[in-house]
């Protein structure tokens, strides 16, 4: 079975790209990036520009390598590749609606496509959902969305009144027992 493989950023392949210019071979450009040769490959030979018209320009490009794998991960996207979906996450967000409501006014609807609501949530704190403001319409409207799993920080869990510097003297010189 395959495995997925994390897909190189943008660092990764302007050095990727500094280095096929340099002549060195993929498997030692794959030993310096930490990567599989088989990813190197693989990335070359989808991101490699080529013009028929001007064939000098020819060759692998980082920010044009980064720009057809963003291009390639946007057809992936529901509500990029669906206008309808798209224009019915915004009638919701119009009227007021969470993401969880959207989606399930779509079930009750019978929508012919739905999404989920985690797919309106990416969206919306993507690069082209932060552009255009998504996040303002959300529950809590954060610019940035806080990674699952963080712990939200409630303040002081040990009241002021039962701190230790305020523990009577009988304790500090432990004549009874259990102190």
């Amino acid at each position: 079975m395959g495995r997925c493989y994390p897909h190189l950023n943008l660092e990764e392949r302007r050095k990727l790209s500094k280095w096929l210019e340099a002549k060195i071979p993929v498997k030692e450009i794959a030993d310096n990036l930490c990567r599989a040769p088989s990813t190197i490959y693989r990335e070359i030979r989808r991101n490699t520009y080529r013009d028929e018209e001007i064939p000098e320009l020819n060759g692998y490009h980082a920010v044009v390598a980064q720009d057809a794998y963003e291009d390639r991960r946007a057809v992936h996207r529901k509500l990029i590749r669906y206008p309808d979906i798209m224009a019915a996450v915004r009638d919701g967000f119009d009227a007021g609606w969470s993401p969880e409501q959207i989606t399930g006014r779509m079930r009750l609807e019978r929508h012919p496509m739905r999404v989920s609501h985690e797919t309106i949530y990416r969206y919306a704190y993507s690069k082209a959902g932060r552009e255009e403001k998504f996040y303002q319409h959300l529950p809590q409207h954060r610019l940035r969305r806080r990674p699952r799993g963080t712990r939200r920080h409630h303040g002081r869990h040990i009241l002021d009144e039962l701190a230790i510097a305020h523990r009577p003297e009988a304790i500090a010189d432990r004549s009874q027992f259990g102190h």
